[in-house]
């Protein structure tokens, strides 16, 4: 029996399969808010025109639904098409507006039926819509694409995420926050795992909001999983017993929870992350307040999501949140301060990266409520073997098409988390350096990825390859059963200059 015709008709079936997506201009109520009527329909019409023009072009139906949205219908075919040109079109409109003084980004969601079952047009729209919700929470400036259960394929994002919080938000979220304190039996805090100053700093903020709500709350951490500076602070902390006592295992959080508990996850979105993913599972009032680029694992049961990836550090954005609390008799005290200020100094490596008008304003509320910059000082000392450890590291820098550097320790050897991260920081200051990976053997087994760049380069998307994520100039990833030789391998595979320039 010839099957060709079979085969034909299969292939013609997969090309025509229906495609749908959201278009949104990221920033275009800001773009054109100081414009006169004649500028604002001069960029319109511009906007129409190389967005019409582009849809022609790859045989994709516009439609322009409001000023800043527009919906997309094509097909497999020309989506593929459109996938090979790594959604040029979003560089373009960045690239061309910028040069004349308006500058926009789009953002875009697409999805499709993947089975060969009758095309369910309302679930097809609904997931273009998570993928454009996925889109703007990871900064926007990029394209989500995606089909039900199946991985997001991430095009764009090669811009640091533009500044999109107000007070007005600021103030929703806190009150919000505090509603959803008020009407749970208690509060759980907890960070990812190994935790850095930006987990301590938030979880004590947390805290310190749940108390001034007569609300108990306790904080999970693993001192197992304690670098040395957060070992330094810890042992401030452990000085107040009111503090202290409310630090718990994995374990007794586990004991603890109801399904009438809120857990506030903080510095950290993804489940798998935390040192007690069994605890999401358990309630269904979950809260997450984060800085980093939302990826595709995320809470299913979430009821507040504060995601601001423009954002120094969430010590930042909760810092904040203490302006608009209704009860101010239990402020913030001084080693709370001084731990959240910690996190953000340790985020924006001393107020030198993404760091914006805000960030000032929180560290200078938290300086007034007392902050310690002697003893963050002495909490981020490095000891003579920590210097050692990083100068070895540096020994073995190899440089990958130019100028991305990575260096690597030895399978039979751990290295903290912070002088990975620290080495990683280093190599950027260095000539000629203009992406710095460091692969080292984590405490847990896993071996682990630092991943920085001074923004030219998004080493997001090269971490995201491999399971991780983070900023695009600042990632990280952890890789179970391998070595450290063989992480370097396929570290090396999926770097490509080119494409995470581009933010592929």
């Amino acid at each position: 029996m010839d099957i060709t015709e079979y085969a034909k008709i299969e292939e013609r079936y997969k090309d025509e399969k229906f495609v749908f997506g959201n278009i949104i201009v990221d920033n275009y109520d800001e773009a054109v808010q100081s414009m006169n009527d004649r500028k604002r329909s001069n960029v319109n019409n511009y906007l129409t025109n190389q967005l019409t023009n582009w849809a022609n072009m790859n045989n994709v139906f516009l439609k322009r639904v409001d000023d800043d949205r527009f919906i997309a219908l094509t097909n497999m075919r020309a989506l593929n098409k459109i996938e090979e040109n790594n959604f040029d079109i979003i560089n373009q409109i960045r690239e061309r507006t910028y040069k004349q003084n308006f500058p926009l980004t789009l953002s875009m969601g697409f999805s499709y039926e993947k089975t060969f079952e009758q095309t369910n047009f309302k679930e097809v729209a609904k997931m273009a819509q998570s993928n454009i919700d996925l889109a703007l929470a990871r900064g926007g400036d990029q394209v989500v694409v995606r089909a039900e259960d199946e991985d997001a394929r991430f095009y764009g994002g090669k811009t640091n995420p533009m500044e999109k919080r107000t007070r007005i938000r600021a103030r929703m979220i806190s009150q919000a926050l505090e509603e959803l304190i008020v009407h749970a039996d208690k509060v759980i805090i907890m960070g990812h795992s190994y935790p850095g100053m930006d987990v301590i700093g938030s979880c004590l903020g947390i805290r310190r909001i749940s108390q001034m709500n007569n609300r108990e709350a306790w904080i999970v951490l693993d001192p197992q999983q304690f670098s040395n500076d957060v070992n330094r602070i810890m042992q401030e902390i452990d000085k107040d017993p009111l503090i202290a006592k409310r630090i718990i295992s994995p374990e007794q959080a586990m004991a603890l929870v109801t399904p009438q508990t809120l857990i506030v996850m903080v510095d950290v979105h993804r489940p798998s992350m935390t040192p007690a993913p069994g605890l999401l599972n358990l309630s269904k009032k979950i809260v997450v307040l984060d800085h980093h680029r939302r990826g595709q694992e995320f809470p299913k049961d979430s009821v507040l999501v504060y995601m601001e990836p423009y954002a120094s550090s969430t010590s930042e954005l909760i810092a904040e949140l203490f302006e608009y609390q209704s009860n101010e008799m239990d402020a913030i005290n001084k080693i709370e301060a001084t731990a959240m200020l910690a996190g953000i100094i340790v985020d924006t490596r001393n107020f030198s990266l993404r760091t914006g008008s805000r960030t000032f304003d929180a560290a200078s509320y938290l300086q007034s409520n007392g902050a310690d910059t002697v003893l963050i000082q002495k909490s981020l000392k490095e000891d003579l073997d920590t210097y050692l450890l990083r100068s070895h590291l540096l020994q073995t820098m190899e440089f990958v098409n130019g100028n991305l550097a990575i260096v690597h320790g030895e399978d039979e050897k751990i290295y903290d988390t912070v002088v990975a991260a620290q080495t990683a920081d280093t190599m950027l200051s260095m000539e000629a350096v203009d992406a710095s990976f460091v692969v080292t053997k984590r405490q847990d087994g896993r071996v682990g990825i630092s991943a920085r760049s001074l923004g030219q380069y998004n080493v997001q998307t090269i971490m995201e390859k491999l399971g991780g994520g983070g900023h695009l100039s600042n990632a990280a990833t952890q890789i179970e059963n391998t070595t450290v030789h063989e992480v370097v391998e396929r570290l090396k595979a999926v770097i490509d200059p080119k494409k995470i320039k581009e933010g592929e």
